[in-house]
C-alpha cells in the first residue's frame, strides 16, 4: 500500500481544513506553523503539498529544497508570498482560492471607512481609559457624501454596493472597466486618478501590487486630494507611499486613515505611523472572518485532494484547470496564448477595452479552446490585475470590468495551418495581434493586420516609419549607438513609400531617453516597446 502524502499546513487555518485534507485517506496533514525559513529548510523535503495564508515564505530556496513537493495551496487571493516563476520552472502547482474573502475584506475596508468618519476606535480607547471626551471625537456623516474607489475588482464591486445603500456617491477609478459595466454598476467611472481626488471626501484602494500601482497614492496626488480627505487601504501595502501619508496625516490634508496593509508586515516597532492618533490600524485583518477563513480552507483542501488523489488541477494559478489529456493536446497553445494576450494588451489603443475577439484557425479547432481562451484572458488582463487573475477567474474578471470576450473558428486559410488572432476593441477603436507555430517554434505573423514574424518573447521593439531608403540602417545604427543589440528583425510595408512597420526583437530594454531619442529619428512616425 501506498503511503500517505503528507501536508504541511504551515499557517494557522480553520480546523476545517484538516478535515477536508484527510477526509477519504491518502493525505495526511501535519500543522507546523510559525516556521522561519531556516526552519523550514530542513523539514520541507518531507512533503508533498504545503498549505500557507500569508505568513510563510515559501521562497526560490524553500522550492528547491522541496523534492517532493507538487503542490502550494494558498488559502487566500494573493500569492505575493510564494516564489511563482520558481515554482513553475521546478513543476509545482501553485493554487489560491481566488473568491472566498471578497465578502470578508469589502466589510472590513467599509467597517474601517465608518471607523475614519466617527473615530470610533479612538473613542472607544478613550472610554476604556476612564474618560468622557465626547468633544475631541466629533465626526462626519456619509450621507451625501462623495467615495472614490480605485479599482473596482470584486472588492471593490462590494464596497461600491454598501456606499451607495448608505447614500454615498460613488466616484470609480479603473483603466479597465467599461462604461457600461460601470453604469450597471451605478457608479460614475472617472478617466483620471488626478480626476477623481479633488472631488471624493473618502478614498478606498482595491487594485493589485504592480509596478504601474505601486506607491499610487504618493505625495504629489495626496496634495491633489480635496483637504480633509479619508483613506482606507485593505488591499496591498505598497499602493500608498508610507512616509507621504504620515506627513500629510501631521498636516491635515489627510484628516484620517486606516490602514489593514503595509510595505513591510509586520511593521517595525519604529513604524512612524504608529504615533499618528488620526491613523486606524488593524494586522490585515481582511479576510480573518470565521466564514472566509472556513470557507477559503474547505476551498483549497478540496483543490489539493483532487490534484493529489485524482489528478485534476483546480484553482491554479500557474497552470489551467485541466485532466492530463486535455493538457497534452492544447498544452502548447496555452503559454503561446497568454503572450499573444500580454502583447495585444499592450499595442491595444486605449486601456479600457469593450471587447476581445479570439479567432481560432485550423487544427487548434480539434481540441478544447476553453482553456486557450483563459489563458489569453489572463495575459491581456494581468496589466489591470496582476498576479490575481488566473486560468481559473480570467473569465469572471473580465465579466466584472464589462470586457466582453468572443471565441470565432474558421477552417485554415493562407500560409498557416494552425493560427490564433486576437483583436480588441476600446471604444471604435481596434487593435490586433495573430500567432502561428513553424513547426514547434511560436512566432508572431501579423500585427494591427500587417504581416511580420517576430518571437514573443522578451522584449519586441514595433517601430513605424515613413518607407524611404536605408531605413534598416539608420535603425540599426541608432540602437547601436544606444548599446541595444537586435536578435532578430522582421519587416513590412502597407504600400512601395508608405508606412512600414519595423519589428525586433531585442536583447534590452531602451529606458526612457533612449526611447524618446528613437522617436525623435526623423521618418520614424511611432516607436513602443512591448515586453512579453
Amino acid at each position: 500500500m501506498a503511503e500517505d502524502i503528507k501536508v504541511l499546513i504551515a499557517d494557522p487555518v480553520s480546523p476545517r481544513t484538516v478535515e477536508e485534507l484527510t477526509k477519504g485517506g491518502g493525505l495526511e496533514a501535519v500543522v507546523l506553523t510559525g516556521l522561519k525559513e531556516n526552519e523550514l529548510l530542513t523539514v520541507v523535503h518531507e512533503f508533498g503539498a504545503i498549505v500557507v495564508r500569508s505568513q510563510t515564505k515559501i521562497t526560490a530556496k524553500v522550492l528547491e529544497a522541496a523534492t517532493r513537493l507538487r503542490a502550494v495551496g494558498r488559502a487566500g487571493v494573493g500569492v505575493d508570498n510564494v516564489d511563482v516563476e520558481t515554482a513553475t520552472r521546478r513543476g509545482v502547482v501553485v493554487m489560491n482560492t481566488p473568491d472566498g474573502n471578497t465578502i470578508s475584506t469589502a466589510e472590513h475596508a467599509f467597517s474601517l471607512l465608518v471607523s475614519t468618519a466617527r473615530n470610533i476606535p479612538q473613542a472607544d480607547a478613550s472610554m476604556h481609559a476612564g474618560k468622557w471626551d465626547r468633544k475631541s471625537f466629533e465626526g462626519v456623516e456619509l450621507y451625501g457624501k462623495t467615495l472614490g474607489i480605485l479599482g473596482m475588482g470584486r472588492i471593490g464591486t462590494e464596497v461600491a454596493r454598501r456606499a451607495i445603500a448608505f447614500g454615498l456617491n460613488v466616484l470609480a477609478y479603473d483603466p479597465y472597466l467599461s462604461a457600461s459595466r460601470a453604469r450597471s454598476l451605478q457608479v460614475e467611472l472617472v478617466e483620471r486618478i488626478e480626476d477623481l481626488l479633488p472631488r471624493a471626501d473618502f478614498l478606498t484602494l482595491h487594485m493589485p501590487l504592480t509596478p504601474e500601482t505601486r506607491h499610487m497614492l504618493g505625495a504629489e496626488r495626496l496634495a491633489l486630494c480635496k483637504r480633509g480627505v479619508r483613506i482606507v487601504n485593505c488591499a496591498r501595502g505598497g499602493l500608498i507611499d508610507e512616509p507621504a501619508l504620515d506627513e500629510a496625516l501631521a498636516s491635515g490634508q489627510v484628516a484620517a486613515a486606516a490602514l489593514d496593509v503595509y510595505e513591510q508586515e509586520p511593521p517595525p516597532a519604529e513604524f512612524p505611523l504608529r504615533a499618528r492618533k488620526n491613523l486606524v490600524m488593524t494586522p490585515h485583518l481582511g479576510a480573518s472572518t470565521a466564514e472566509a477563513q472556513e470557507s477559503v480552507g474547505i476551498e483549497i483542501a478540496q483543490a489539493l485532494r483532487a490534484l493529489l488523489i485524482d489528478g485534476v488541477v483546480k484553482n491554479a494559478v500557474n497552470m489551467p484547470n485541466l485532466d492530463a489529456k486535455t493538457l497534452a493536446a492544447v498544452g502548447p497553445y496555452l503559454e503561446f496564448g497568454k503572450r499573444l494576450g500580454r502583447i495585444l494588451s499592450q499595442i491595444a489603443p486605449s486601456k479600457r477595452a469593450d471587447r476581445l475577439t479570439i479567432n481560432y484557425s485550423g487544427k487548434v479547432n480539434e481540441s478544447d479552446t476553453g482553456p486557450i481562451t483563459r489563458a489569453v484572458a489572463m495575459g491581456f488582463l494581468e496589466a489591470a490585475e496582476g498576479n490575481q487573475v488566473n486560468h481559473v477567474n480570467a473569465l469572471s474578471v473580465a465579466r466584472g470590468l464589462g470586457l466582453e470576450i468572443d471565441e470565432t473558428r474558421h477552417s485554415a486559410t493562407g500560409a498557416f495551418t494552425d493560427e490564433i488572432e486576437l483583436t480588441v476593441d476600446c471604444g471604435g477603436q481596434r487593435a490586433s495581434v495573430a500567432g502561428a507555430f513553424f513547426g514547434r517554434q511560436p512566432r508572431i505573423v501579423r500585427l494591427n493586420d500587417q504581416p511580420v514574424e517576430a518571437r514573443p518573447e522578451g522584449v519586441i521593439a514595433l517601430i513605424e516609419n515613413r518607407d524611404v531608403p536605408g531605413m534598416v540602417g539608420r535603425i540599426g545604427t541608432l540602437l547601436g549607438d544606444l548599446h541595444i543589440n537586435i536578435a532578430t528583425m522582421s519587416l513590412s510595408r502597407d504600400a512601395a513609400g508608405g508606412k512600414a512597420l519595423t519589428v525586433l526583437n531585442l536583447d534590452s530594454a531602451p529606458d526612457a531617453a533612449a526611447l524618446e531619442r528613437i522617436r525623435r529619428e526623423p521618418d520614424i512616425l511611432t516607436a513602443r516597446m512591448v515586453v512579453v
